[in-house]
């Protein structure tokens, strides 16, 4: 049986001036596709079409997959793949000061397509304010320590859909996002442990090769001590920016 509910992309979380942010809207639909799987499978969603903003979106899960619809229109899948699909999606560490100290050289500060982006743009003030900065090597990292409003439960553990987010820009930013403007295409993620809010954390991320207009990337968040929370893998797909004003 399908479970069904109704989503609705507050503005908060957009990424493109008039669509939600990928990795957010991934995490949407990831992890009501997450709760019907077993330790042998991850989910792998794939945007469809930019997800619209502010608007009823219909979100229906099963074993076999998830679909994400505004009205009779598509706008992303979530499919089962093996989790041998991430193997090798582990992103070298780093440790938190030298991740901090990244964050000066994060080139969005004055030059992203996207500002207003849930999880990197400098100007969402209610965003999770990620400044992954290069590393010299293909690789970015940045610290986050999550707020408490994005926990979920008495547990004051941060909601997995708060993971994928922060899973998403680290891999982002290791492309020249101002010479090749992207978006995600695809996302597939496994969530290995959810950190506390107020936790220190470090994203890293890193280039793994282009194909025509697709960029690929991986991306890993650790805890302080160094022990991976999350991994992630993704697709992007280069854009005129244009397009989403």
């Amino acid at each position: 049986m399908n479970d069904r509910e109704t989503v609705w992309i507050a503005r908060r979380f957009q990424g493109p001036e008039r669509s939600g942010n990928g990795g957010y809207v991934a995490g949407r639909v990831g992890t009501a596709l997450a709760s019907a799987l077993d330790g042998g499978l991850v989910p792998q969603v794939t945007l469809r079409t930019p997800p619209p903003l502010e608007r009823d979106l219909d979100l229906v899960a099963g074993p076999e997959g998830a679909r994400l619809l505004a009205g009779e229109s598509l706008v992303a899948t979530a499919v089962p793949v093996a989790a041998d699909f991430l193997g090798d999606a582990a992103v070298d560490p780093v440790l938190p000061e030298e991740a901090r100290a990244t964050e000066a050289s994060y080139r969005g500060l004055t030059k992203h397509p996207f500002p207003r982006c849930f999880v990197c743009g400098p100007a969402n003030g209610g965003g999770l304010q990620l400044r992954p900065g290069p590393l010299g090597d293909g690789r970015t990292a940045c610290t986050w320590t999550p707020a408490a409003d994005l926990a979920t439960g008495g547990d004051g553990l941060v909601d997995a859909v708060f993971l994928w987010a922060a899973l998403d820009c680290p891999g982002g930013w290791a492309i020249d996002l101002e010479g090749r403007p992207s978006v995600l295409g695809r996302l597939t993620a496994c969530i290995d442990a959810r950190p506390q809010v107020g936790e220190a954390c470090v994203v890293v991320g890193r280039y793994v090769g282009e194909d025509g207009r697709k960029t690929f990337t991986a991306s890993t968040l650790y805890d302080a001590d160094g022990r991976v929370l999350a991994r992630a893998r993704h697709t992007w797909i280069a854009v005129d920016p244009a397009m989403f004003n």
